[in-house]
Parts: C-alpha cells; structure tokens; sequence
C-alpha cells in the first residue's frame, strides 16, 4: 500500500487564453476547475497508474467539499479529515501563444491544533500497513515545522518527501528514503546559490549528510539528478510538446512510488517516474497520467552516472 499524505489541498480553475494583456480584461477561450495541490495530483497519478494508494488529506469548507468529490470522481481512495478552515483556491493561467503557465496560488490557512491532532491521528492508522508513504505540499499557516518531521517518526514504511525549507530540514532527521526538493526549493532550503551542475551536487549531498538516503531534484526540462551517498546519476527526459507543466513533479513521485511498489530498483524506478512525469506534459489538468503512454515513454528516458 502506497499512502499520501498532505494538508494543502487545493480547489484548481484553470483559463485558457490565447494570450494574455496584462492591465486589461481578457476573456478565457475555455475554463476547467479540477481538484489539485500536491497531495491530490499524487493520489489521482497513482490510481491512474493502478497503484494500490491511498490519500490522507485535509479539506474545509465548499471547495473541500467540491475536491472530495472530484477525487471520487477519478475512482481514488481517500480519507478526508474536516476542517473549519476552507480548502485554498488556486488558478492556473495557460497562454496558447509561447505556451506560457502561470499560476496564482493561494497558501493554505491557519488549522487549530485539534485539526492537526485529527489529521496526526488519521496518518497514523492509514500508514500503519503502508510500505511507502508519501507527504507532499507545505503546511498550513501555524503547523510547527516540526509537524512532518513527528509524522514520519511514526512511519515504518519507506518514505518519500516532497516538501521543503525548515519543514524539510527537520524531516531529515527521521532519514527519510527519498527526498524530491527542485532546484529553486533547494536553493532555499539551503540557503545557498546554486550556478552549476557541480555546486547542485554537492548541495544535494548536503541532504544526503544530514539524513537523506537519496535525494532527487528537478529543474524543467533540464534533467533530474539523483545522488545518495555513494551515487551520483543524471537522468534526461524525452523532448515532448508541452501544454501545461504544472503538477509534472507530483506525478513524478507518484511514478516512481509505483515502481517501487512493483519491486524495481530506485534508478529504474526515478526513470519510470520521469516517463510518468513527461507523460502528464500533454494534459493542462495537473494529475492527468498516461500508464501506456509513460511506458512507452521510458525507452526514452536516459540515465547515467556521474
């Protein structure tokens, strides 16, 4: 059983436009709302490619109540914690002309500590029997940052971190599997600049030091490195035409969970990921995998150590 787990749902619109003009009214040609945030597209990639999953996710409120039912919708499991706080809206602008996406994200709001004792408590019996957990999205407002970090604590499955900042850095002392910051997150988590591929490996190492078994980061279409503390790989996706690249990094750690789920290694398994990941390029929804279409796409993948 793969369980993901987060408390940053999102209520997703997304406009198309053919282009935008800023500072002046523009008119979507078409309009989608869909559930999304990080926890979501991971728990609907992974139904999407038949992973035995389960969500654990807070929601409030009528766009809680309109997430819940999308994710049902998309035949994926989930127990839902209530809150009184209402579940974010987010909207994603996408411009035909120069494929542009931009997106207007709204942060989660401030839970009390009895919604978060609810949520602890819900974690706790879904992962009980799970051997990979994954904890995706950033906290509410008012979460400790040590929230994550008691969480995992409790897991005994291997586990998978798509989060970061001092939430990520406190994690790191449960020795997390797998961590997945990109590269801007872990620039800032770290507080460092990163200017090459020699000063992202030896930041990505400053994960694996501090407790990290292995650490993947992305950064677009620029390839994804992976290192542990012996390893250090390189891993290129296929060029592909890109309609929406929003939630491609959710899918990516739901892909890869999958393939471990299935036995694979964790390179193959990182390449099984980025195929999923490259899979989603096509969709403007954020979590719309293609099982076929991503195996397919594997061949395409290429690894490599450095």
């Amino acid at each position: 059983m793969i369980v993901a787990a987060g408390l940053s749902p999102a209520w997703q619109h997304v406009l198309h436009f053919e282009q935008m003009q800023w500072g002046r009214v523009n008119r979507a040609t078409r309009a989608t709302w869909c559930a999304a945030g990080k926890v979501i597209n991971v728990g609907i990639a992974l139904r999407r490619l038949n992973a035995v999953s389960r969500s654990v996710v807070l929601v409030g409120g009528e766009a809680g109540s309109a997430v819940r039912r999308d994710v049902a919708a998309q035949g994926a499991d989930a127990r839902w914690v209530e809150s009184a706080v209402p579940t974010r809206v987010c909207t994603t602008l996408l411009e035909a002309q120069g494929h542009v996406t931009t997106e207007l994200v709204e942060n989660a709001g401030r839970v009390s500590a009895a919604e978060l004792q609810a949520f602890t408590e819900a974690f706790v019996v879904e992962t009980a029997s799970a051997d990979l957990v994954i904890f995706a999205g950033s906290l509410p407002a008012a979460a400790p940052s040590t929230f994550c970090r008691d969480l995992i604590a409790r897991c005994d499955g291997r586990v998978i971190l798509d989060i970061r900042g001092d939430d990520l850095l406190e994690a790191l002392n449960e020795r997390p599997f797998l961590v997945k910051p990109n590269r801007s997150e872990l620039s800032e988590t770290l507080g460092l600049t990163i200017r090459d591929e020699s000063e992202l490996i030896d930041a990505m190492r400053k994960l694996n030091t501090r407790g990290a078994e292995w650490v993947v980061v992305t950064h677009g279409d620029q390839g994804v490195f992976v290192t542990s503390a012996t390893d250090v790989y390189r891993i290129d996706p296929p060029s592909v035409p890109v309609t929406c690249p929003i939630g491609c990094g959710d899918c990516m750690a739901a892909g890869l969970a999958s393939a471990l789920q299935q036995g694979r290694d964790v390179i193959d398994s990182i390449r099984f990921g980025v195929a999923v990941a490259v899979s989603k390029l096509a969709d403007p929804l954020p979590s719309r995998v293609d099982s076929a279409l991503a195996t397919q796409l594997e061949k395409k993948v290429t690894s490599a150590p450095l």
